[in-house]
């Protein structure tokens, strides 16, 4: 049957089969619905599957690689697994609650996000090139899912324990420098020694410290992770003390390589220069951890950012001040995600009320 024409002239055909020829009609007729309402005609043979790997395959540009893999993984053993084969234009909202509320047997509220924002992005590519034509995802809300592994953060004794295990590990200026000025795992393996100032200028006005910049990270294009987070910090007299002697490692390092030495600029890099994985960083930092007399598989790198935050708090640095040190763009999320309060008693407001009372009442304060 003719259901139109297109901007050409040419005539836009539509066909329908059925058991019967009646049912082949009915067919027909809603394919003339859908073109006189103006409304897409929904492709028949389109699956999930089908919207998750188009998605895949085109949907992610300016990602990286690690991402496409993380997302591919995600995809494929828990929304392709279970709800590929559906029909796209079938799929309904009982069907994702269901789906993810089997899910939310095994994954965390957080892998449950992910996967319900994979379907729900691949939906919506397909709506916009109409394949189906609503999202009903967009309809689904997120159960909770199994208790996480949350973050932590060392307290001042385990602190110390681990500063006095890494003088003997490889990476001792790295974690020392992780734990001291809080930057991330991300920014400090592409640290270049054209980014690190050892000396400062102490004659300027003001005077310069010692310190460190933070423009680089190991995302897509080098950026850090927002612009706030491009920062420089000044460094801890023991901070430059450890990296002074990374550079004379280093140097060894470089004359023992000889020709296979790759010349980065890297502050923290392999035997022949080349930056260093998560993995090798990881491996490291679960022996240096080991030695401190920890848990090795309860700590991650990642979480001396955590201990920084909170062992400032604990020493009464205000909250507005550490968020700036972190790089956030507000004090939220050091406040929420990276802040773990070690008193077990907030003192502030009882300190000062004390102060602003005393004079007027004649109090001495305890």
């Amino acid at each position: 049957m003719t259901t139109g024409y297109s901007p050409a002239g040419k005539r836009i055909v539509r066909k329908a089969s059925g058991k019967t020829k009646t049912e082949a009609m009915d067919k027909l007729r809603e394919l003339v619905r859908e073109r006189q309402d103006e409304t897409p005609a929904e492709a028949r043979n389109f699956t999930v599957a089908d919207a998750v790997n188009d998605w895949l395959a085109h949907g992610l540009h300016g990602r990286s690689a690690k991402t496409v893999e993380t997302l591919t993984i995600l995809a494929n053993g828990h929304v392709i697994s279970a709800l590929g084969a559906r029909q796209l234009r079938k799929l309904t909202a009982e069907d994702v609650d269901k789906w993810l509320a089997e899910k939310a047997k095994t994954l965390s509220t957080r892998t449950l996000r992910d996967i319900r924002s994979i379907l729900r992005r691949a939906v919506h590519r397909a709506q916009a090139r109409e394949k189906v034509r609503r999202n009903v995802v967009l309809l689904c809300d997120v159960p909770v899912g199994q208790e996480g592994r949350k973050s932590k953060a060392l307290n001042f004794q385990q602190a110390k324990a681990v500063l006095a295990a890494a003088d003997k590990s490889a990476l001792r200026a790295y974690i020392v420098l992780s734990l001291l000025i809080g930057a991330r795992t991300e920014e400090l393996r592409p640290l270049t020694w054209s980014h690190v100032d050892l000396t400062g200028k102490p004659d300027a006005d003001p005077p310069i410290p010692p310190h460190v910049m933070v423009w680089r990270s190991v995302r897509v294009h080098g950026d850090t992770k927002t612009r706030k987070s491009r920062r420089s910090l000044a460094l801890p007299a023991r901070c430059v003390e450890v990296l002074r002697i990374q550079e004379r490692k280093q140097a060894f390092a470089r004359t023992l390589a000889g020709d296979d030495w790759q010349e980065n600029d890297l502050v923290f890099a392999s035997a022949v220069g080349t930056e260093l994985d998560a993995a090798n960083v990881r491996r490291e930092f679960r022996k240096v951890v080991k030695a401190a007399g920890l848990n090795p598989k309860e700590w991650t790198p990642r979480e001396l950012r955590h201990s920084f935050v909170s062992l400032l708090s604990d020493n009464g640095m205000p909250i507005e001040q550490i968020s700036q040190l972190m790089g956030h763009n507000g004090t939220t999320v050091t406040e929420l995600v990276y802040r773990h309060q070690l008193r077990p008693v907030v003192q502030h407001g009882a300190e000062a009320m004390d102060r602003i009372f005393a004079n007027e009442e004649g109090h001495e304060v305890a």
